[in-house]
């Protein structure tokens, strides 16, 4: 009676001790049957000792035997684990030795057994193991996945760093009936029954890109590293912008081409929408490039084709497709409700045009801050000092009343004892009236 393991490193073929331990191997091969293997992990790999499966959670603490499965699938109760079995002359001598995992005893509710975790030896001789875990079968093929299985990178758990799983399980012979209540699910689950975050175990972390899709990856991720960057600073509307397609750039002008010569040239090949000659902003001279916005894409397509390097004004102009944005840069993409920036300010218009705009180094800077760096979380201070000014003036009023009511209030005079006010004089006047009448006499 034996079972066909596929893992992600290989096959093992187990033969059972049918005979000898007859209701270990009935649990096992009914779990194999309702697919309970299937995809668990490898969760406790210790080299040249065991490589321990069977728990759906990969921690060590899972896992139950059928009839539990099946209690639970009821709603019912039944006991996790059965009672294990010992058979002497069974031990852990070959390397190989498929043993069914005893759970210790934790209280009177909880008794040790055997549910479904079991472990493969990977040495010989492990006298250990013998009377604590119970043997019910031996490795007869795949002896090389064994010596991949132990050398394996573990961490300090004993956990592989690269999933080991049993990929599917198949049953080669069953001599027993099935239990009372069994369900046979109608396919072998597809994810994995365990959360884990280690490397996949069809993922090889060594393996490198040719060359040319290396460099196309790091180029894409330069390209979107630069695209947000660019979004950050205000220059691009949002990151994933793309040019549009129907507009054309021509360059290599004469400066004394306008508008309305391009639009009546480049009106042959279809519906013009726009047609602007970008000129300095001071002084309206030409820049000798312009932007063509055609009504179709064809259109816009044809017109590439037919009028590059063509003489324009004594001038062979060069013709290409947008890659400016521009246009799209008065809106933001994520509140189409806002409109153009320059919709709220009452005056807009950049390079002779009305819908662009000067390039700001941050969204929320304005043309009306003056001076100021226009920092990202700069906050104007003008409502600050005017609350402050505010706060103060009551005080500063209440000040020069007080003045104006000293200035005003009469001076105090003394009273002597017939109530004749009597003036008070400063020592120094008293002094000088004093040497005046001197002199005089």
């Amino acid at each position: 009676m034996s079972v066909l393991f596929e893992t992600s490193l290989g096959d093992i073929v187990i033969d059972l001790e049918t005979d000898a331990c007859p209701k270990t191997c009935q649990n096992f091969l009914k779990l194999c049957k309702v697919y309970y293997y299937n995809l668990n992990a490898f969760f406790n790999v210790s080299k040249d000792f065991l490589a321990q499966v069977g728990d759906p959670t990969a921690t060590g603490t899972g896992g139950e035997s059928i009839w539990s499965l099946i209690a639970s699938q009821k709603g019912e109760k039944a006991p996790r684990y059965f009672t294990p079995e010992f058979v002497p002359r069974l031990k852990h001598k070959q390397r190989g030795t498929v043993s069914m995992a005893v759970a210790p005893a934790v209280g009177e509710e909880h008794k040790g057994g055997c549910g479904s975790q079991f472990f493969i030896t990977l040495g010989e001789n492990i006298e250990y193991l013998d009377g604590k875990h119970a043997v019910f079968g031996h490795v007869v093929e795949g002896f090389e996945t064994l010596d991949k299985l132990n050398d394996v990178f573990v961490d300090q758990d004993g956990r592989p760093l690269k999933d080991v799983r049993i990929r599917h399980v198949e049953i080669l012979e069953d001599p027993f009936e099935d239990p009372p209540g069994l369900v046979i699910p109608e396919s072998p689950p597809v994810k994995p029954p365990d959360n884990s975050t280690r490397i996949a175990e069809d993922e090889d972390p060594l393996e490198t890109l040719p060359e040319e899709e290396a460099e196309a990856i790091r180029r894409k991720k330069a390209a979107q590293a630069s695209a947000l960057t660019l979004e950050m600073v205000g220059d691009l509307p949002f990151a994933n912008v793309r040019p549009p397609e129907n507009v054309l750039f021509v360059c290599k002008l004469n400066p004394v081409t306008r508008d309305e010569d391009l639009e009546l040239i480049f009106s042959r090949f279809g519906t013009i929408i726009s047609c602007q000659v970008i000129r300095d902003k001071k002084t309206g001279d030409s820049l000798q490039y312009a932007f063509i916005e055609f009504d179709k894409r064809e259109d816009a397509e044809q017109a590439y084709f037919k009028m590059q390097n063509v003489l324009v004004d004594d001038r062979r102009i060069w013709v290409d497709f947008s890659q400016s944005v521009a246009r799209l840069n008065t809106h933001w993409s994520n509140n189409v409700k806002m409109g153009p920036r320059h919709s709220g300010r009452g005056k807009g218009g950049f390079a002779g045009r009305d819908d662009l705009e000067a390039t700001r180094r941050y969204r929320g800077q304005s043309e009306e801050r003056g001076n100021d760096y226009g920092m990202v979380f700069d906050v104007p201070d003008s409502g600050r000092r005017q609350r402050r000014s505010r706060s103060r003036s009551p005080r500063r009023r209440d000040r020069s009343k007080e003045r104006s009511r000293r200035s005003k209030s009469p001076r105090r005079r003394h009273r002597d004892d017939d109530g004749v006010p009597e003036r008070r004089r400063s020592r120094s006047r008293d002094k000088s009236y004093r040497d005046r009448h001197d002199r005089r006499r």
